[in-house]
């Protein structure tokens, strides 16, 4: 059985997802098999006083990376752009890194 904390890996914190964060837009990292209403079920657990009103995935397929005369790839995973509806708190992880 999947719990809320499996499906929510990690938050992705770069400048492009700090900058959706005034939209009430936020970029997880999720499991690879999870789907959107588990994915929105899972958000609105972990942070209570949040309602989700839509959200959007995204396969990252992996790269060729090199680091000198080593080859290799970086791994596939998955992307969730969770959006808040307009009533919603915002998550509070958030805002202390904008």
């Amino acid at each position: 059985m999947k719990t809320a904390y499996d499906i929510i890996r990690r938050p992705v914190i770069t400048e492009a997802s700090m900058d959706l964060t005034q939209e009430k837009k936020y970029v997880f990292e999720v499991m690879k098999d999870a789907t959107k209403p588990e994915i929105a079920k899972a958000v609105e657990t972990v942070f209570p006083g949040v309602k989700v009103a839509e959200v959007n995935t995204i396969n990252m397929k992996k790269k060729p990376k090199r680091l000198g005369v080593h080859e290799g790839y970086t791994s596939e995973w998955k992307k969730a752009i969770v959006k808040l509806t307009d009533d919603s708190k915002t998550i509070e992880f958030f805002d202390g890194m904008y």
